[in-house]
């Protein structure tokens, strides 16, 4: 056997006998990565962490000891918080606590119903008012006249225009958040439009359609997944103001906002009825806007943090 044979044999027996460094199992990696990303990024771990307990209470609410939030007991009303009944109950005597739990369903509702329509909507009138010239000074007129207007104030004119129902108060808080999202995505297009890559797929003869699909409209999504968080919990808000001064949901329907307004006539007497929907409204409102705060930092190429 040649020297060259026996270098190549010492060098294979060298590799084989060197121990193999152990592999990270997937559940630490994924630990680790996890561990990174809240480092990195903890407003939207807390954010997130808020927002899955509040839609757990809503989902589960059956399940965390509840009772009918609408079975009215007058021999047990205004009672104070206690063992028996954990938030007291109102002057009907309805447990406050299931209707807490019950009406998270409403305010969660209606703020993602609302984020998803009004920014599939908006994406879609302001990817047209961005893309064609000639309709854009249209779009954008009507865009300016809808956003002179308060948006509780053109809920409210849209609410008394229909009945109370909770599938009539997400279609007026969407027809008041369409113009914000058309005119957030028309200006993200204008600035597009410029680029290179774009005008390369106008010169290659691309039609339009294609080029707001492949060129456009991915390039969208972060700043529209944003603002979508935003919309959450401004509908959410516009929702409980609604149902407080009676232009929203039902008073047969528990939600935040009705239950505070039943309270308000003795609120300095028995403040927990008021309290409790209030304090679930702030916490809930507070996790959305930490997740799209936490969002806007990841997403956002030219954050500080990421530079």
């Amino acid at each position: 056997m040649s020297t060259v044979e026996h270098s190549e044999a010492d060098r294979g027996a060298c590799f084989a006998a060197a121990p193999q460094l152990p592999d990270v199992h997937p559940p630490q990696r994924i630990r680790g990565r996890f561990a990174s990303f809240a480092f990195q990024h903890p407003t939207i771990v807390v954010g997130a962490v808020l927002l899955v307990l509040v839609m757990g209470c809503a989902a589960f609410a059956p399940l965390l000891g509840t009772v009918d939030p609408g079975a009215v007991s007058p021999a047990r009303r205004t009672r104070v918080p206690s063992e028996a009944y954990w938030f007291g109950t109102d002057m009907l005597g309805r447990d406050v606590y299931s209707r807490v739990l019950y009406g998270a369903r409403v305010s969660l509702i209606v703020g993602l119903s609302v984020a998803i329509l009004s920014s599939v909507i908006g994406v879609f009138i302001g990817l047209v008012a961005g893309f064609v010239r000639p309709l854009d000074a249209i779009i954008m007129r009507a865009t300016d006249a809808m956003m002179s207007i308060p948006s509780i104030l053109l809920a409210i004119a849209l609410m008394a225009l229909s009945r109370g129902s909770v599938q009539n108060v997400i279609l007026a808080i969407t027809v008041a958040e369409i113009p914000r999202v058309t005119r957030l995505v028309r200006g993200v297009v204008l600035s597009l439009r410029e680029q290179p890559y774009v005008e390369a797929a106008v010169a290659a003869g691309a039609r339009t359609p294609k080029i707001i699909r492949q060129c456009i409209l991915p390039n969208t999504l972060a700043p529209i997944t944003v603002q979508a968080t935003y919309i959450c919990a401004s509908a959410m808000i516009t929702e409980a103001i609604l149902s407080f001064i009676g232009a929203g949901t039902p008073t047969s329907i528990p939600s935040w906002g009705n239950i505070m307004a039943e309270g308000r006539a003795i609120w300095q007497v028995k403040p927990y009825i008021v309290f409790f929907p209030a304090v679930f409204l702030s916490i809930t409102v507070l996790a959305v806007n930490l997740l799209g705060d936490g969002l806007r930092d990841a997403l956002d190429p030219r954050s500080a943090k990421r530079i």
